[in-house]
């Protein structure tokens, strides 16, 4: 008989496993170290029960059964068995602040208020231990100073992070300052502090998922050039953002027609790195990150609090503070509300497989053991090649990320939110956010990236009835590769099957052999913040540029070509009449194009297309509103396709039934009749992606047709009318046509 594994289900309760039933062992056979008393043994199966003294959460033992071997007590299940029912944070109740941080492993937790963030000690206060590994005190709420933090001690050894030399912010806090280092550490806004604010009637908006027409975009980045037209002290803010009669901003998003924008992710992150090539503490060594930024965002250091550096008031001078905390929030709310006058929702893109790596993480140091997936080594698994993995399934970090969303939805009037690599994100906490989201907004949009961790299962998703990227549209329309794997809209069937032109424009359901339900989890995209632009793929695709080529002319680079602008309105088309969800990344509409800049720094590769920009600033992120006037012609036809799909709902809620595809004479040519639902007229979609030959259709005999979309022009206005059985659709190009009524 050997022993197996040895367990801690409750401070009092050991579980010991064996190849076989233990049979006679006595309390004398068992010897923990450090030592602890046991008191009784029962067997169940091949399991021994011990009931013990307490053990100490903080504290690693190992159990020796005689003759059968000696482990490691795993801790794990004790730690996961505990379930505070109290508000965690800083919360005010009756006159007093009550401080409570989960800190299940410390020995020792100390809270720190201060005056002004540059303080280095603040007036100190210890606090005590609860039940459930919870520490607090309550002072009472006439406190003079603005900040707080926490200072924690726990046990020291191999894989722990443990430092009462190190001050780290509240993971519940709603507003943080922080210094402009790569170190990021915070102080925290007491929430007496926090400004109310006068919604003036606002709710958040419900919109249905076939019909939404998402933008995605980077807040900073829709008005920090000036071609936006935005002040300078406001260009890259959220009231820059929504300032009105500016060329970028709101009016332009508007004007476009979309109903959602989906913002890449504003939870307070850390948005400076390590020093370049330079060795500092802890073993860090930065090789790949010449910018020492991250610009996009990726790198959640608070999961509750809007990120300050898009503040119209933010100091963001390096070695310094941004005090733009707490005035930012109603910053944030204005943006919001501006946004739902405009009949637009907000979608937040929030990132909870993995937390910020370099800085001082909170729930790093208030114990990394329990909030991260870790190897056997006790490191960090790094499955989503960010540095750490965020251990979702544990019920106090389930539970920060439940109110997390809840807060966002009741304090910011968020309308949904975008799981960053969801499918590293467990089961049961997606299923928990969804409850929670959708008993405070009904409407609440949720949507899945479906991979992550070499997880990859968008039906999982429709299961759960979230959205989901759909990947299958993406590379089976525009392909994986512009080099090696073209698809579509290339004259291309690549990976994909003739067949599959009905699975793409049916929302790829069950029925038509796809993964989703339903057609409303399919979020259709040919764009990203990820990978090339759209426009930067049908460049190197069409060898007009290379990867790694250095563009010379950057403003003859932005220009399409007329067989570009082809290919890239035939893309829209495909997009704009699929069922489902509908994105756009931000600046698809002109092709946008990203040239990395010559920012000054080593190994830069200026001149060269960008296919993964999250650590570069401004001059290759940002969006350069000359370019939308240059390719005005590719944004007015995206404008008149999100017209068109707004006009005829039967884009976007057709049955099945209702569609009969079209062949062509040709390969590489698709098409569907329409029916429309709820007295609405009959549409005919084609698309010939054939690039060297004109497909020939068979219509419906009999019936007069206005053309809507052609290969110049897309709109709800007829170009022309014309009877006609047959119809030709010239290389590359597409129609979308009407039935005229009787």
């Amino acid at each position: 008989m050997t022993l197996l594994h040895a367990q801690l289900d409750k401070p009092t309760l050991l579980r010991l496993s064996f190849s076989v039933s233990p049979g006679a062992l006595t309390s004398s056979d068992i010897i923990v170290t450090p030592a602890v008393e046991v008191r009784s043994l029962h067997v169940e199966g091949n399991a021994l029960f011990v009931e013990t003294a307490e053990f100490s959460l903080c504290r690693e033992y190992t159990v020796l059964v005689r003759g059968m071997g000696m482990m490691p007590v795993d801790g794990g299940p004790c730690l996961k068995s505990l379930r505070p029912d109290v508000p965690m944070g800083c919360t005010l109740l009756d006159g007093d602040y009550i401080f409570r941080l989960f800190a299940p492993r410390a020995t020792s937790v100390r809270l720190y208020l201060y005056n002004s963030p540059e303080q280095s000690m603040g007036t100190e206060y210890f606090l005590s231990p609860s039940k459930d590994g919870v520490w607090e005190i309550s002072l009472r709420s006439a406190l003079t100073e603005k900040y707080y933090a926490f200072r924690i001690e726990g046990p020291h050894g191999h894989a722990e992070m443990f430092n009462s030399q190190i001050t780290v912010g509240d993971p519940y806090a709603h507003a943080v300052v922080t210094a402009n280092i790569w170190r990021h550490p915070g102080r925290c806004v007491l929430p007496g502090l926090i400004p109310s604010y006068d919604w003036e009637g606002d709710a958040p908006i419900a919109i249905s998922p076939a019909d939404l027409v998402i933008y995605e975009m980077h807040v900073r980045d829709m008005t920090a050039h000036p071609s936006s037209g935005v002040p300078a002290e406001r260009a890259g803010t959220y009231r820059g953002l929504i300032q009105q009669g500016m060329r970028g901003g709101i009016d332009y998003i508007r004007n476009l027609g979309v109903n959602a924008v989906e913002l890449m992710p504003c939870q307070q992150f850390a948005s400076i790195e390590l020093p370049y090539q330079r060795h500092v503490s802890d073993g860090l060594y930065n090789y790949w990150n010449p910018y020492e930024r991250n610009h996009w965002g990726y790198m959640t250091s608070y999961f509750l609090a809007p990120e300050p550096r898009f503040s119209e008031y933010a100091n963001n001078t390096p070695g310094e503070w941004n005090t733009a905390a707490p005035a930012h929030i109603n910053e944030f709310r204005d943006m919001v509300k501006a946004f739902h006058r405009a009949g637009i929702a907000v979608i937040m893109d929030v990132v909870f497989n993995h937390t910020s790596q370099y800085d001082y993480q909170p729930l790093k140091y208030i114990d990394r053991k329990y909030y991260y997936r870790r190897r056997p080594d006790g490191e960090f698994t790094e499955e989503s090649g960010c540095g750490n993995d965020f251990a979702t399934e544990m019920p106090m970090a389930r539970q920060l990320i439940v109110d997390s969303i809840v807060h966002w939805i009741t304090e910011y009037h968020i309308d949904g939110f975008r799981f960053d690599l969801a499918a590293m994100i467990d089961r049961q906490t997606l299923m928990a956010v969804k409850e929670a989201a959708e008993a405070i907004h009904p409407g609440v949009i949720l949507i899945a990236e479906p991979w992550g961790g070499g997880k990859y299962d968008l039906g999982k998703f429709s299961a759960l009835w979230y959205a989901a990227w759909n990947d299958i549209f993406r590379n089976g329309v525009k392909g994986r590769d512009p080099m090696h794997s073209k698809g579509y809209i290339f004259g291309s069937w690549g990976e994909s099957l003739p067949e599959d032109f009905g699975k793409w424009m049916l929302g790829s359901t069950e029925e038509k052999n796809g993964p989703f339900k339903d057609y409303a989890h399919a979020v259709n995209y040919l764009e990203s913040h990820d990978d090339y632009t759209l426009g930067d793929f049908i460049r190197i695709a069409t060898g007009s540029a290379r990867p790694g080529q250095v563009i010379g002319d950057v403003d003859q680079n932005v220009r399409l070509r007329p067989d570009q602008f082809r290919i890239a309105c035939m893309a829209a088309v495909m997009l704009l009449t699929a069922r489902g969800p509908i994105m756009l990344h931000a600046g698809q509409e002109f092709a946008r194009s990203k040239v990395i800049a010559d920012h000054g720094v080593p190994d830069a590769r200026p001149g060269v297309l960008d296919h993964n920009s999250y650590e570069k600033d401004d001059e290759t992120n940002w969006l350069n509103f000359e370019h939308a006037e240059w390719n005005r012609e590719l944004v007015a036809y995206y404008r008149g396709l999100v017209a068109l799909r707004k006009k005829y709902r039967t884009l976007r809620h057709a049955p099945a039934e209702n569609y009969r595809f079209l062949a062509a004479d040709v390969a590489i040519a698709g098409g569907f009749v329409v029916k429309g639902v709820e007295g609405e007229t009959d549409l005919v979609v084609l698309v010939n992606g054939n690039l060297e030959h004109p497909a020939r259709f068979n219509l419906p005999p009999g019936e007069a047709w206005a053309v809507l979309v052609n290969e110049h022009a897309a709109g709800i206005e007829p170009m022309r009318r014309q009877r006609t059985d047959t119809i030709n659709v010239e290389p590359g190009c597409c129609l979308i046509l009407a039935r005229e009524r009787q």
